[in-house]
């Protein structure tokens, strides 16, 4: 197997070249440029996305932000993690989480938090390994039909 680097997206084309692994966790997401267009305005609100690179492709992102509220203080919130079927079982999930946590750390925050779904069974046991506790539910309301991503 080759070395596999983590680096930051930082500009559209390293985005676009992280659309099909995002794609698998969020098949909602049709338009590659839409989903370039989306992380950029991301970013310019504190999204980050770190990428695994295996040669030339992605084979794994962790999507993060720094924020602050008063329930955590400051703490991260990872919005997406996800490693492409063909790379899951490599260690590359837990290589993303610890970056982020590391950098979580560095930035002084006091938690790092994520959600999953209820039915994500394998995801759970993955965060729980990860030294992640399962410490609420997550409640959601849909308020528009129209993709807010727009």
């Amino acid at each position: 197997m080759t070395t596999v680097r983590l680096l930051p997206v930082t500009t559209e084309q390293e985005c676009l070249r992280c659309f099909d692994v995002m794609h698998e966790l969020r098949p909602h997401l049709a338009a590659p440029q839409t989903f370039v267009s989306q992380v950029m305005r991301q970013m310019t609100m504190g999204y980050r996305l770190l990428a695994a690179w295996q040669e030339d492709r992605v084979v794994g992102l962790a999507g993060y932000r720094p924020t602050e509220n008063l329930l955590y203080g400051r703490f991260v919130y990872v919005d997406d993690l996800v490693v492409s079927g063909d790379g899951r079982s490599l260690g590359l999930g837990a290589r993303l989480l610890t970056a982020v946590r590391e950098e979580a750390r560095s930035m002084a925050c006091h938690h790092l938090v994520l959600d999953t779904g209820l039915g994500m069974a394998l995801a759970q046991r993955f965060y729980f390994r990860q030294g992640l506790l399962s410490r609420g539910m997550h409640f959601v309301e849909t308020l528009s039909v129209e993709e807010t991503a727009s």
